[in-house]
């Protein structure tokens, strides 16, 4: 089962919100590198607001960008792309 800090939603949010662009999401397992500059990779960053992962169960902290994405686009926080590869996500809020 998937755990993820809760704050998380509040945190992409803004974090998107300030990007106020498009967004590849880079989803990966945790034990892949992520590429600098999309929603996974800030999703593990030292320099997002809880300084680190999001994933709570260590061996289950990947994919972020694969499961919390469509979570803010059905609370209506996000608009994201459904493309066979290479999707994006953006704010919905300025």
């Amino acid at each position: 089962m998937l755990h993820y800090d809760l704050r998380c939603i509040d945190d992409l949010a803004s974090m998107l919100k300030q990007h106020s662009d498009w967004m590849l999401l880079g989803s990966k397992d945790e034990n892949q590198e992520t590429k600098e500059g999309t929603v996974e990779h800030w999703a593990r960053s030292k320099e997002n607001p809880i300084g680190g992962w999001y994933g709570l169960k260590k061996n289950f902290r990947g994919r972020f960008a694969m499961y919390v994405p469509p979570l803010m686009e059905h609370l209506g926080l996000a608009e994201v792309e459904h493309n066979a590869r290479d999707n994006r996500m953006r704010s919905l809020t300025k």
